[in-house]
């Protein structure tokens, strides 16, 4: 695989899972392009990322730009070491401030139901749509996680799921009692009916009988998110966001989210804190007169 074709991978991540948007992600990928212009070969090393911000730092880019530089190159290739692209990241050393992350928009459980709601019970498409987000959500998966799920890795009887992480990390997370059941609805009613069903393991298909794409799923819950008059950027990741959230609202403690996202270290799911101070903030002004 070439980086023309990991640029556009990693494109659909930032789309998808990251929540950025279209100028963002452009700005990103110029950055990219400009260090993939600047080396002679078609193999970037650590060396040549070091002889390409010599370069730049003898020029007039402001300090910011470097710097955002840096983050782009750094976060591009961080994706393609953990998705298994590469087999060395030959960025691991830049020293910089990560300025990628934001945090998306969070769903009220109220707007979770609404979107659940224009599921259409009464097609097949309305079925598997429903038992997608309900896993997505109710069990907090990466869409990479969702759209990888095999039957194999489902267990009916004791409402658990195997999931392969990053890095190929497996865990076990519990899947609500509607997640369940409405998997249940899906591949009893459903997928067995899907032609080229038995070509694959993989739980969630298109009409077609194909495995979902991150794409595909994207598209699905944007449909679904404009129907039910929804204004939030939603993505998938929302998803996971909402449900890591909305566990912290009622009680959950952070290491128990932790295990449940995979997250392999406690500061990346501490990020999700700052939500739900933000929560209480606003619920004592809602319910505190003198908040």
């Amino acid at each position: 695989m070439n980086y023309s074709e990991m640029k556009e991978i990693y494109k659909n991540y930032l789309l998808t899972e990251r929540n950025l948007s279209l100028d963002t992600i452009y700005a990103y990928i110029s950055d990219i392009n400009q260090l993939l212009s600047f080396t002679v070969s078609n193999r970037i090393t650590e060396t040549s990322i070091d002889d390409y911000f010599v370069k730049l730092n003898k020029s007039q880019f402001l300090d910011s730009s470097i710097n955002r530089k840096m983050s782009s190159i750094r976060a591009f290739f961080q994706f393609l070491y953990e998705e298994n692209y590469i087999s060395d990241n030959p960025a691991k050393n830049i020293n910089t401030p990560h300025i990628l992350r934001k945090l998306p928009d969070v769903l009220t459980q109220n707007e979770i139901l609404k979107i659940l709601d224009e599921c259409d019970l009464n097609t097949m498409k309305g079925k598997r749509d429903r038992a997608m987000i309900e896993v997505a959500y109710g069990s907090g998966l990466r869409v990479s996680e969702l759209i990888n799920i095999k039957l194999s890795d489902i267990d009916f009887e004791e409402s658990l799921i195997r999931i392969y992480g990053k890095g190929k990390k497996e865990r076990i997370v519990p899947i609500g009692q509607f997640g369940i059941s409405y998997t249940k609805i899906y591949t009893n009613d459903v997928r067995h009916n899907l032609k080229n069903f038995l070509n694959s393991d993989i739980l969630f298909l298109n009409m077609n009988g194909n495995p979902i794409t991150r794409m595909g799923f994207w598209k699905i819950l944007k449909s679904y998110t404009l129907k039910a008059g929804i204004k939030k950027h939603v993505s998938p990741h929302t998803l996971r966001h909402s449900f890591a959230t909305h566990l912290l609202e009622g009680g959950a403690d952070l290491r128990s989210v932790q295990e449940m996202l995979g997250h392999s270290s406690i500061t990346t799911t501490e990020i999700y804190t700052h939500v739900d101070r933000e929560y209480l903030k606003e619920t004592l002004k809602l319910y505190l007169p003198r908040g």
